[in-house]
């Protein structure tokens, strides 16, 4: 079968050189048991290359499961992939049989895969490479005959570089990468997926077909499209039902088109807060490079208090303390705790001062990290949703760190 049977049998919309050569190497790799992973940014659909392969392959009469991993709860997905026993945790009242069992002699599709827990990959790395996995609470191993497909519109050596991600799980899911282009490297075929999605949606709300005047196809294909094929069905949808008029002029699009920047940009604005831990850390390694200044400051006056009777300083300590106490004052954030400003020749007499203990502060990234997630959490009542966003992070990489740092109770 080739390229423009293909794109009829399945309803692929464009003629762009890079979905063409994505589409021959599902051609080449369907009657194959090679894994695949499929990258490419939100919305570009990812989702059609397993469907496509799977028909393709000797496989097309098994069954065919696609699982967002990135819905599934990190307390249950085991299960969900390979099953369980009976008692096996708390409210397994029987036996159940995961995916990788029930698609035996199919397909299975992981989209969102960079979301799979650490313990999860282990087990999917078995199964990769051995045929082979355990159901949940299980001692009997399972052999089972599955052909994966995986997608992901994460940057993988990023997530393998963090820790996320296991190297050796991505190499062996990627033994053929797939990359889906985004819209905006497709311009011409913007207009033809419109009329496309003008159709369907003239059909579903019984409706003429909305179209658009030449200037508003050069606006159309101007655009960005972060959210890619499925922020432009979105818009068209929302045209179809909204719009009174049935030609679109530039005009009418603008409007959409600006709001929808408006929401694009709110978004790369919360997604760029990710960045601010970097930033932060460089923040926390300064003050505690000043404390430690400070602190050698401390031991010097302290050392000379330790002596009976008066005290007058050598030249050399006075410009010492000067330097040591001028630092501090213009660094710290509250220079009323510093000391007063030493005299060329200082008078001490031994005061009475409680003994005190330096505590060496760390600066693991982990345990700063930790002590973030503390703060939000309490900055915000425990409400998960709005500490996520604070962080800059998702809810499920949220929840994960705090059964991974045992927050839960705190």
């Amino acid at each position: 079968m080739n390229v423009q049977q293909i794109k009829q049998r399945f309803g692929i919309i464009g003629n762009a050189p890079l979905l063409n050569r994505a589409l021959e190497v599902c051609t080449q790799v369907a009657p194959t048991d090679i894994s695949v992973l499929v990258t490419g940014e939100s919305g570009t659909g990812k989702e059609i290359i397993p469907q496509v392969i799977h028909q393709l392959s000797s496989r097309k009469h098994g069954e065919y499961i696609a699982v967002n991993c990135g819905a599934i709860p990190e307390g249950t997905i085991d299960s969900e992939l390979f099953g369980h026993e009976k008692g096996s945790f708390t409210g397994a009242s029987g036996s159940r049989l995961g995916y990788f069992e029930v698609a035996n002699g199919g397909t299975i599709f992981l989209d969102e895969v960079a979301e799979l827990p650490m313990q999860t990959q282990v087990r999917l790395l078995r199964v990769l490479e051995t045929g082979e996995f355990m159901r949940v609470g299980a001692s009997k191993v399972i052999k089972t005959d599955v052909r994966v497909v995986a997608a992901t519109n994460e940057n993988m050596m990023d997530a393998i570089s963090s820790g996320k991600f296991r190297e050796d799980l991505y190499y062996r899911l990627s033994t053929v990468p797939i990359q889906l282009p985004s819209l905006r490297d497709r311009k011409d075929d913007i207009h033809l997926l419109f009329r496309k999605f003008a159709h369907d949606f003239a059909e579903k709300y019984r409706m003429p077909a909305i179209k658009l005047v030449d200037e508003s196809i050069a606006l159309l294909e101007s655009n960005e499209w972060p959210g890619n094929i499925r922020q432009l069905k979105n818009l068209v949808e929302q045209l179809s039902v909204i719009e009174t008029t049935r030609e679109i002029d530039p005009l009418v699009l603008g409007n959409y088109l600006s709001s929808r920047s408006k929401n694009t940009d709110i978004a790369l604005r919360k997604s760029t807060t990710q960045n601010d831990f970097s930033e932060r850390e460089l923040m926390y390694k300064f003050l505690f490079d000043m404390k430690k200044d400070l602190s050698e400051l401390k031991k010097l006056v302290v050392d000379i208090l330790s002596k009976d009777g008066n005290v007058s300083l050598s030249d050399t300590q006075n410009e010492y303390v000067n330097q040591m106490y001028s630092e501090v004052a213009n660094e710290i954030v509250e220079p009323n705790r510093i000391l007063p400003e030493a005299s060329r020749t200082i008078e001490v007499r031994r005061p009475e001062f409680e003994e005190h203990q330096e505590i060496e502060e760390s600066l693991s990234l982990e345990d700063r990290e930790k002590d973030l997630i503390k703060k939000a959490l309490e900055k915000h009542r425990g409400k998960r949703k709005y500490a996520a966003q604070e962080l800059g992070i998702s809810e499920r990489t949220l929840y994960r760190k705090i059964k991974e740092y045992n927050l839960v109770n705190k």
